[in-house]
């Protein structure tokens, strides 16, 4: 039984992956259909969105072939879902929307936040930097969207907890994993936490204190 465990952790990181690719990945749709993008210029937005995170973090940890490589089919998934959502959005009349983006892009946040902190600490990163890349896994993609997009990253403006709750999240993981709880349940917890506390701050526009000027230079 304990010779499996490592096999279901490892089977429910791919699917967390996977999740959070196609959460990001829509944010960046409905953010590239809101910024009036054509067809190639959402894909790529999308693409950002959801690649640009994991990335960063497999060049940090020198992790070959990045998981977009790995995981070849995911581009293409990607590139169908992109027309899909585009080709729904349009029969629909949808209009998209700064909030609807924002209710994908928490899950991926959540998502990518556990998952990048726990493929860390399987490359042997200390528990700081662990959390630190579960951080960048979870932002750098959203802040790659909103730069492209001709917006200051939200990561860094939105003034609602966004990279506090991707943090918080990385450390219930260490706390969970403390607890020896089993792997795909500590990943599990962190991705709910910093899920929910994202979910919390859009909903009930929870603030951090924004830089206010001291007056006449």
């Amino acid at each position: 039984m304990a010779g499996g465990a490592p096999w279901v952790l490892s089977q429910v990181q791919v699917v967390a992956e996977a999740a959070a690719t196609v959460a990001f990945a829509l944010s960046g749709v409905i953010e590239g259909a809101r910024k009036r993008l054509d067809a190639v210029g959402i894909c790529v937005v999308a693409g950002l969105a959801a690649f640009g995170g994991g990335t960063v973090r497999d060049l940090v940890l020198d992790r070959r072939p990045l998981f977009w490589i790995e995981h070849a089919g995911w581009l293409w998934a990607l590139l169908a879902g992109c027309i899909a959502a585009m080709v729904f959005m349009r029969a629909r009349h949808l209009e998209p929307t700064e909030r609807a983006m924002q209710w994908p892009d928490a899950i991926g946040l959540g998502l990518f936040s556990a998952n990048g902190t726990q493929i860390a600490l399987d490359s042997g990163m200390p528990t700081i930097v662990a959390v630190l890349l579960g951080m960048v896994t979870a932002v750098f993609g959203g802040v790659l969207r909103d730069v492209v997009c001709n917006e200051i990253p939200r990561a860094f403006n939105d003034h609602r907890p966004y990279a506090i709750c991707s943090f918080a999240g990385g450390w219930v993981l260490v706390a969970a994993q403390a607890l020896a709880l089993p792997g795909w349940v500590c990943l599990t917890i962190a991705a709910l936490v910093a899920t929910g506390l994202r979910a919390a701050a859009v909903a009930w526009d929870w603030r951090l204190p924004a830089w206010q000027a001291s007056g006449k230079p």
